[in-house]
Parts: C-alpha cells; sequence; structure tokens
C-alpha cells in the first residue's frame, strides 16, 4: 500500500468518531497538565504535543488486551523518552490496564505506581524501566531480537508482534542510539517502529545549542527506513497513515519522524524549554484548558472519554483469546517448549550435564564457562548468546550455533560488534520480553561501557548473564586501559546484581548453574589466564551458592591463627601461602576461604557466616584489585590500589606483590599486630583491676 492509499484508508477508518477522538487527545492534554502540577513536579510539554500520537498508537494502530498485560503476542510499547511518564500513566488509566486516577494525582510521589519515570514492575503495561535517554531505544532493539527469535522457532501463530516506541532529541543524541540503531539495522529487525518526536527543545534550550544532524540521513545509512511526516502531529489520520506505512516495511526498523510542538497549545510556552522541564502553573493551565475547551478542573475525565477508551483497550481481547485456542491446538511438544522458554523453565536434570573438571588440570575460567555453557545448552534453547566483538574470546561461542541473522532470524549466536553500550541494552529487552535468556560477553574492564544498562539490569532484575573476562592484571601485556581494578567494588556497590568470581573451574559450573536458575542478572567475573583445579573446590556445586565457604586449614592442630580470604585466581594463591605459612619454623594455623560472592555470602544466616569467618580471628584478603569495600569482611589485604602495568601476567602479579612470599609476610605481620594488640588489651585490663 502507498504513503497516500494509507493515508487515505486510515482517514475512512478513523472520522468516525472524530468528535470524541478530539475530545479524547484534549483530555489526554489536561490529565498531563495536571499530574505534574499536583506534583509541583515534571515534564508537561512533550505528552501534550504527543496527545495525539498516543491516541492513535492505543485506539488504532497497537494490538493489546489491557486485562491480559501479561499476553506474550501483544505489541510492546517503549516510551524511551521517560520523562514523558505521564502520557504512559494517562494512556494505561484510560484504556483499563488498572491504574486509576489516584493514581495520576500520585504522580511523582512516595510509594504510588507513577514514579517520574517509567519502572518496571510498578504497574501493568510498563514494559520496561526507562530512565536514561537512550536505553529505552536500544532495550527494544533486544525485544525485537527476542521476537523474531521466537517466531522463528515457534512460528508466527505463537509469537507475531512489534515493538512500537517513542524516542525523543535526547535519546538520539546520546551514543547508544547510536550502536543500538546500527545493529538494528544491521540485523534487519523489520518488527521495529519508532516514533522520533523531533519537538527542537531540550532543557537548555533549542537543540540547535548542540544537535543540528540530518536524522532522516542518519537512520537510512543505518539500514532503516525512515517515513518524515513533517508538520501533523495534530492530525490523527495523518500520524495512522505514517505508521502503517512504516509498518508495511517487513525488512528493516522503522522511524517515523514528527515534527512536533512541545508544550501546544499553552499560549505563552508551546516550543520553549519551560515548557519541557516545569510544570505549567495554575493561570496557564486554565488558559490551556479554555483553548481546549475543557472545564477548568483537575483531572477532568468525561464518562464518554473513558468509556470510549476503555472499550479500546478490550478491543484485542478478541484476539487474545483466538490466539489462545490457537495455542490449545497446537502439539503438546511445541506448545510446552514454547512455555518453558518463557519461563526459562529449565528441564528437571539439566544441570547433570554440568562438566566436572580434574583438580590438577590448569584451565582459564573464561575456557571453563564455555565448556559449562556447550555441555548444557542443549538441555538450555533458549540461550541466546553474544559477545561485543570478542564472542572467542569471553567463553561465549556456542558451538554449532548459527549466527543470528536476518536470513536466519533462528540463531542463537548473536554478533554485537564492539558496542557494548548496545549489547547490554539489547540483553534487558531480550530478558524484558521472555522467552531468552540473554548471555553477553566482553572484558571486564569494558563493563565500563555497559554499566548504564547494567544498573537498569539491577533496577528491573532482568534475567541477565553477563560473561565479564581479562578480571585482573593477570591478562597480562594488554597493560593498564585493559586491566581492571576498581571495577569489581564498582559492581560489589550496585543493589540488585549477582557477582561472582569463581576460583576455578569447578566454581564456575557452579556460578553457571545459579546465573541460569536465579532471577536477576548475574555478573561472572572470569580469567584469561589458567588457574588451577583445585581438590578444595571439588564440592562447589553445593558451596558456592552460599557465597563463601571453607576451603581447607592448615598448620598446627587447635583453632585457626590466621583466615586467608581470596576470589578468583588469588583463592590457589591463597592455598600456597596457607602451606607456607603451615610448615616454617613457626608455623600457623591457617584457614582458606574462598569468597566469589558477596551478595550470595550476605544473604545467609548470620550463623553461616560467622561459622565461616569466626569474629576474633585476624582476617587477611587477597584480591588483585581495589580494596575499597573489603573492609566488611577483612582486617587487611594484600590488594591493588593502583593501575597495573604492560608485561606477561604472571610477571606483572609477582612484581606488584600476588605472590606466595608477599602473601605470607602479610599474613604473618597481621597475625603479629593482633597479638600485640591482644596483650595490650589484657595489660590494660590487669592495670584497671590492680
Amino acid at each position: 500500500m502507498s504513503k497516500v492509499d494509507s493515508v487515505s484508508a486510515a482517514r475512512s477508518a478513523g472520522s468516525v468518531h472524530s468528535e470524541l477522538d478530539q475530545l479524547g487527545v484534549n483530555v489526554i492534554r489536561g490529565l498531563a497538565m495536571d499530574g505534574p502540577e499536583r506534583a509541583s513536579s515534571g515534564h508537561p510539554g512533550t505528552a501534550m504535543a504527543l496527545a495525539p500520537l498516543a491516541h492513535v498508537l492505543w485506539t488504532r494502530i497497537m494490538r493489546y488486551d489491557a486485562g491480559a498485560p501479561d499476553w506474550p503476542d501483544r505489541d510492546r510499547f517503549i516510551l524511551s523518552c521517560g520523562h514523558a511518564s505521564i502520557l504512559l500513566y494517562t494512556m494505561l488509566y484510560l484504556t483499563g490496564y488498572g491504574l486509576e486516577l489516584d493514581d495520576l494525582k500520585a504522580f511523582r510521589q512516595w510509594g504510588s505506581r507513577t514514579p517520574g519515570h517509567p519502572e518496571y514492575g510498578c504497574a501493568p503495561g510498563v514494559e520496561l524501566t526507562t530512565g536514561p535517554l537512550g536505553q529505552g531505544f536500544a532495550t527494544g532493539v533486544g525485544m525485537a531480537i527476542a521476537e523474531r527469535w521466537l517466531r522463528s522457532r515457534f512460528g508466527p501463530a505463537t509469537c507475531d508482534h512489534r515493538i512500537f516506541g517513542i524516542c525523543s532529541d535526547g535519546d538520539l543524541e546520546e551514543g547508544i542510539s547510536h550502536e543500538a540503531a546500527s545493529l538494528a539495522g544491521h540485523l534487519g529487525l523489520g518488527r521495529i517502529v519508532y516514533i522520533y518526536d523531533d519537538n527542537h527543545i531540550t532543557i537548555d534550550g533549542p537543540t540547535e545549542l548542540a544537535y543540528t544532524d540530518d536524522v532522516a540521513k542518519r537512520f537510512a545509512s543505518y539500514g532503516w527506513s525512515v517515513v518524515s511526516l513533517g508538520e501533523v502531529a495534530n492530525d490523527l489520520d495523518a500520524i495512522e497513515g505514517g505508521i502503517r506505512e512504516a509498518i508495511a516495511e517487513a525488512d528493516k526498523p522503522s522511524l517515523v519522524i514528527l515534527r512536533s510542538h512541545i508544550g501546544w497549545p499553552a499560549p505563552h510556552v508551546t516550543d520553549s524549554a519551560k515548557a519541557h522541564g516545569d510544570p505549567l502553573g495554575r493561570e496557564e493551565i486554565g488558559l490551556t484548558k479554555a483553548i481546549l475547551g475543557l472545564p477548568d478542573e483537575d483531572f477532568y475525565v468525561p464518562e464518554s472519554v473513558l468509556t470510549y477508551y476503555r472499550e479500546a483497550g478490550r478491543r484485542g481481547r478478541e484476539d487474545r483469546l483466538a490466539w489462545e485456542m490457537v495455542q490449545e491446538r497446537l502439539p503438546s511438544a511445541g506448545r510446552e517448549a514454547f512455555r518453558a522458554a518463557l519461563h526459562l523453565r529449565a528441564p528437571a536434570g539439566w544441570a547433570e550435564k554440568l562438566p566436572s573438571f580434574e583438580p590438577g588440570a590448569s584451565i582459564p575460567t573464561r575456557r571453563a564457562i564455555k565448556t559449562c555453557i556447550d555441555a548444557t545448552k542443549e538441555a538450555l534453547p533458549f540461550i541466546v548468546a553474544g559477545s561485543a566483538d570478542l564472542t572467542g574470546n569471553t567463553g561465549v561461542a556456542l558451538d554449532g550455533a548459527i549466527d543470528q541473522e536476518p536470513a536466519s532470524p533462528g540463531g542463537s549466536q548473536v554478533h554485537y560488534g564492539i558496542r557494548e553500550h548496545a549489547m547490554g541494552a539489547a540483553m534487558n529487552g531480550m530478558a524484558l520480553h521472555g522467552g531468552v535468556l540473554p548471555v553477553g560477553g566482553t572484558f571486564f574492564v569494558f563493563s565500563d561501557y555497559m554499566r548504564p544498562a547494567v544498573r537498569i539490569a539491577a533496577l528491573s532484575r532482568t534475567h541477565a548473564v553477563y560473561s565479564w573476562t581479562h578480571d585482573s592484571i593477570g591478562l597480562g601485556e594488554d597493560g593498564p586501559t585493559h586491566q581492571p581494578i576498581e571495577h569489581l567494588a564498582a559492581l560489589r556497590a550496585m543493589p540488585g546484581i549477582r557477582v561472582i568470581r569463581p576460583a576455578d573451574a569447578n566454581e564456575t559450573a557452579a556460578a553457571w548453574k545459579l546465573a541460569v536458575e536465579l532471577d536477576g542478572p548475574t555478573a561472572l567475573v572470569l580469567s584469561r589466564q589458567a588457574v588451577p583445579v583445585l581438590t578444595e573446590t571439588a564440592n562447589a556445586l553445593e558451596n558456592l551458592p552460599r557465597g563463601a565457604y571453607v576451603l581447607t586449614e592448615l598448620g598446627p592442630a587447635g583453632e585457626p591463627q590466621l583466615l586467608l580470604i581470596g576470589t578468583g585466581s588469588e583463592v590457589a594463591l591463597c592455598l600456597e601461602a596457607a602451606r607456607s605459612l603451615a610448615s616454617g619454623t613457626e608455623p600457623i594455623r591457617v584457614r582458606v576461604v574462598s569468597l566469589p560472592s558477596f551478595e550470595l555470602f550476605a544473604e545467609q544466616p548470620e550463623s553461616y557466616r560467622d561459622d565461616v569467618l569466626p569474629t576474633g580471628v585476624p582476617r587477611l584478603a587477597v584480591e588483585a584489585a581495589s580494596s575499597f569495600g573489603w573492609a566488611a569482611y577483612a582486617d587487611d589485604t594484600v590488594k591493588l590500589d593502583r593501575f597495573g602495568a604492560s608485561a606477561p601476567g604472571q610477571v606483572v602479579m609477582d612484581k606488584l606483590g600476588f605472590n606466595v612470599e608477599n602473601v605470607a609476610r602479610a599474613g604473618r605481620e597481621l597475625v603479629r599486630r593482633a597479638g600485640e594488640s591482644s596483650r595490650s588489651r589484657t595489660s590494660h585490663g590487669e592495670s584497671q583491676r590492680q
């Protein structure tokens, strides 16, 4: 259908309720003003300008059932410019998702379901958390990958929907949108339809202060279909026609460019930064409502408008019921496989396929994770793995996997290219869409590029697995730019993410099992260099989920005099140092503890934590990274509060103090200081008694 034909069809279909349509649009604009005004905070202008677009999407375009917001084959909606959240909340209220008018009145207030930016889990119909600009745009790319992957695997009768989104100047200025748009164009993700709100305004003022891109040419160069609508932001039929033209493009993602006027029709702030970032004020709202023909009444929603939108919200019920009937008629094996994918339900006994590694071998944990994934991938068919160009280096190259491409939409190997930021967001999209367990890899130092998306994953509790390798100065010659120092501390400081740094291949297998079975994001922090498979980790599948456990005690009989606590490759070093301390001329009884996950250990009962790390015993932590955060568990650390160096990995480790001699020396010194402190306290106590 040509653009002219599609617009004509839209006009014919959309003109029946034109007066009620316009009243509905004006009511949306009224609520967009009232919510921020009541809160004395918020962004009314974009929501006012895009009220006609929202009306078209929810009443004419999107396939959804407001009464069943989790219907797997619904269209997804993304408000990437999340500061305009009042627009989304208004539509969810009007169409019957479960929000009430009181929720709009509680906009941005403590405990409300309508926070300042959309947050996944706060209200039905909020598909994802969109705070930092560009995140929603890039997350939608992951949703489109998941939709196409599931459609390829299970057929269009089971999965056949689109990803709609609204993005802004801010989204397109952020670098993540460049990465994600390039990836989406390369992959030919034809189910993406984004509408770009080209309003020419930022908080600082006109976008031309810093932004003069030719957006249409930029997206065309990425391989997108571009529909430039121009000045039609108030023309419902023209908006619908443009979106339907984009929908008709099956092989490319589409960008519909809509020139709008922020704050329209407010008489004094339209096209101003004031309309972007601040409530309009009572006087301006009254004048604007008069222009719109609305009563000067807060949160005005006439029954006719509410009935109209509620009917639109129920319109998809027939589609959903028809979909459910089709599912029931499908062969049971396929139906159950789809349900298992949606819930990431691994078959009983899948973990029996995990490899067991023989003590004495020497294996990089990045190689161990590949062995684990390959051994279990047949039992976990919902895995979609990929890396930011470093696929072979990060352990996520699946044996026998087909690459995800337009010609192979069911491929489970994604080549993200050198786009860590977009990869992180796309993984969120796949996880939030459902049906896919995304596994993504890069060097640990480049987790910095992913950090905003990882933070969104932690906020949203998305089930994603990061394979972050080359975890320390042990990577060697690439030098300080590639050697992570502060990264473990920074990730451990982030609520909601599970960070696991396994000591060897057997702990890696246990970590993979947890990453698959537990909700929320898991970071596997893995070594480039080979590390010995330890006899003491034979029961890692049982012990690692506790976050920390006792590996061994060495030395004279009695209670331990020193705790050596290690993570990752330094656990083997702790064992060597313990042997040295236990067998010297003045032997010390040493307990060695592996502490692969601060987060898992913190979840254990206090009694267990005290058993592993008894009070009153000097504790020395050994980790080739920043000491920040270790005060919770250790009295002192063999650490690295400086950047690394370029040299062979073992040389760097040795020169910077990660060797048996230095760890043993630090252990003896800590025991000596503890003894002096104890004697001092005893002497002081005796003096007091005298």
